[in-house]
Formats: C-alpha cells, sequence, structure tokens
C-alpha cells in the first residue's frame, strides 16, 4: 500500500503536465471553491517541474525525433471494462513489445531525463493496487496511453476528469475526432508519434503495444500514421460493461475533479459515449485493412485466454509467439485465483441497457435481459 490513498490525492494528475498544457487546459475553467486548493497546488507543482521539460526535448531531438517507428503498432481498443487491461498485460509478457509505463502516463516530460529521480518517489507514494479493480499497480507496468497524452498534449478526452461539465464537448472534439479542428487533430498526432518512440526507447521495445478506449473511435487517424498498424477490439456484456464503467469512473474521478456533476449526469454521459464510440469504430474500421483487425468477445479470452490470444497471434500475423509462449503461459496461470468485483445488475441497470444498448445487445449476440431480474456480474 503507498503512502497516499488514490481516494485522498492533494493533486491531480495534471502535475506533470507541461505548461503550455496546463494553461490551456484549465484556462477560463469552474473550479468549484472546495477544489481550489487541490488546483492551486497542482498549478504550482506543474509550474515548478515543468522548467525541466527542455531537458528530454533536447535528449529527444538528439536520439529520437529523426529515428522512424520501424515496425507499426498493436492496438487493444475497446470501451472501457471490455477487458482491455487483462489483455494488455498479457500481450505485455512478449518481451518485443514497449509500452507506455504507469509512471509515464504521469510524467510523460521526464522519462528520457529525471526518470531515476521521480520515479521511485513515485513508486512509494502510489498504491499497489488499482482502488477500481485490484489491478496491480506500480511504476513501469504498462499502461493506458491517453493519460500520458493527457499531459503532453490539451486536446484531450480525458479533460473530463479535471471539468466533468465539459464531458460531452471533449466527448465530440476528441473521443471521437468527429469536431477535431485541423490543427488540434495534427497537433495530437505529432504528440502521439513522440509518446510511442519515447516508450519504445524506455522499455527497450520493438513494437508498440497500444491500450487505450479512446483509440476505439479513432481508427481512421491512427491509420493515416500506422497504415499497417494492427487492431484487437474486445466487445463484452454490455449489462457488466454498464455496471463497471460507471463504478469506475465515479470512483477514479473525485480525487482528479476540480468541480462535480450530479451522478445521473455522469450516467446519461456513460451511456451516449458508449454508443458514440461504438459508432464509430463501426464506421472508421473500413480504414483498416481486414487482415489486420480482430474482434473478439472478452468472454471468450476469459474461457480459454491461451488459446485465445495463440490465435490472435497468428490471425493479425504478430511475430515472437513460440519466443513469448512461456511468458504469457506464466502470467495467465499466476491470475487464475484472481477475484474480480461483484456487481449486481439492478432493474434500472436493465433498463438503462435496454433501452440505450439494445443495437449492441443484438449486434454481438448478448441475452437481453428482463427487469426486474437481480443477476450477479463480475468486473
Amino acid at each position: 500500500m503507498g503512502l497516499i490513498e488514490f481516494s485522498k490525492l492533494p493533486v491531480n494528475t495534471l502535475v506533470g503536465a507541461d505548461w503550455r498544457t496546463f494553461k490551456t487546459v484549465t484556462k477560463d475553467q469552474h473550479i468549484a471553491p472546495e477544489k481550489r486548493t487541490k488546483f492551486l497546488l497542482t498549478k504550482a507543482i506543474c509550474r515548478l517541474l515543468s522548467v525541466c521539460v527542455p531537458l528530454q526535448d533536447r535528449k529527444y531531438r538528439k536520439l529520437l525525433a529523426d529515428k522512424p517507428i520501424e515496425n507499426d503498432p498493436l492496438f487493444i481498443v475497446g470501451h472501457w471494462r471490455c477487458g482491455t487491461t487483462f489483455v494488455h498485460n498479457i500481450f505485455a509478457q512478449d518481451k518485443h513489445f514497449g509500452y507506455t509505463t504507469t509512471y509515464q502516463t504521469v510524467f510523460p516530460h521526464y522519462v528520457m531525463a529525471l526518470q531515476g529521480l521521480f520515479k521511485p518517489t513515485m513508486g512509494w507514494l502510489m498504491p499497489n493496487k488499482r482502488p477500481t479493480d485490484n489491478m496491480e499497480l506500480a511504476p513501469d507496468l504498462p499502461q493506458e496511453e491517453e493519460f500520458a497524452l493527457n499531459n503532453a498534449c490539451p486536446y484531450n478526452y480525458y479533460n473530463f476528469w479535471f471539468f466533468p461539465e465539459r464531458m460531452q464537448e471533449y466527448a465530440d472534439r476528441y473521443l471521437t475526432f468527429r469536431d477535431i479542428r485541423p490543427d488540434e487533430l495534427e497537433e495530437f498526432k505529432q504528440a502521439f508519434t513522440k509518446l510511442v518512440k519515447i516508450s519504445l526507447w524506455n522499455t527497450g521495445g520493438t513494437q508498440y503495444l497500444s491500450k487505450n478506449p479512446p483509440h476505439t473511435g479513432r481508427l481512421k487517424a491512427l491509420t493515416e500514421l500506422f497504415p499497417d498498424a494492427k487492431f484487437v477490439y474486445l466487445m463484452r456484456n454490455p449489462y457488466t460493461v454498464f455496471e463497471s464503467t460507471r463504478s469506475f469512473f465515479l470512483n477514479t474521478i473525485h480525487p482528479l475533479e476540480l468541480h462535480s456533476i450530479p451522478q445521473e449526469q455522469f450516467e446519461q454521459n456513460i451511456l451516449r459515449n458508449y454508443m458514440e464510440l461504438y459508432h464509430a469504430y463501426k464506421e472508421q474500421k473500413q480504414f483498416v485493412p481486414k487482415e489486420n483487425i480482430i474482434e473478439v468477445k472478452f468472454e471468450d479470452i476469459e474461457r480459454n485466454p491461451l488459446e485465445m490470444i495463440e490465435d490472435i497471434y497468428r490471425r493479425l500475423r504478430i511475430p515472437g509467439w513460440e519466443e513469448a509462449r512461456a511468458d504469457i503461459t506464466a502470467y495467465i496461470e499466476g491470475k487464475k485465483g484472481y477475484r474480480k468485483n461483484r456487481y449486481e445488475y439492478d432493474p434500472r441497470t436493465i433498463e438503462l441497457v435496454n433501452e440505450h444498448w439494445g443495437e449492441v445487445l443484438q449486434d454481438w449476440g448478448y441475452e437481453r435481459q428482463t427487469p426486474p431480474a437481480n443477476i450477479v456480474a463480475e468486473n
């Protein structure tokens, strides 16, 4: 257990942003009076640290800026709580993959310089389990790169963690890039390319491994950057996804937010954005060569993880399966006793999912529940 509980964070993750990103994200924002101390402390630390950003920038220009990315990435996509973390961790056992670490997600500007100073402190302070689902946490473990992009580029969906009142605006502009300006999209692409190069340098990988739910609605932009990228799209029982997403977002957002919205509004945002992401994926997967994308139910991976992962390697022509098999097997075997969070589908949940996500239930063949049944779900 770390020194600081996640629920009692005195700052939010913007402490690791560069100063321009911080100013752009927070300009003219509504800060709740009870959150002002957190905001001012975050701002002060960010301003202090940001004077060191040029240290990495110089090293990046010297070592990586002009170096091409030799192998296009493997992207694990799907809505939050669809099992992307588990699948990401499985693939990360393959040593040819490089990835963004948990440390890098908070401090993306202090990886090539000052990591030796900041990372031990982060490891000492942070909890060793993710508070929402008991997944392990440590500075060097693979993590979702959207958090790192949030501190390196102001045009980011995850700005809603801090300012949930604008969640829908951020979704329309930056979750699916529907309303993004061309200059914002170009800056995002540059920031992501830089992140990939530094992540590979940091972990010693030869192919970038991405796990990032927001990328689910960005396939067109990603294939413009990486034409031969591979994609694994995960789908999971929508009733479980709704219960788990609501719990995950609500428990995670409170220590980070600088104002708040009612839970009912947050639920409506989840319901809407799930379908926005689903439709964006269906519309944009045409830009990915058919041989470079595979769609999988997470329940199938849970039942036969080793067999399913081997099948993904084969169908997407990912190199290194035989070399990685032993490490992947050991990781999967080590997770057999993992205790999942448990949820009950209450009648209201069933009604909301049936009303808003019925299309997905039908498309993917999930059984439509009838309220007021109480069914136990696992996360």
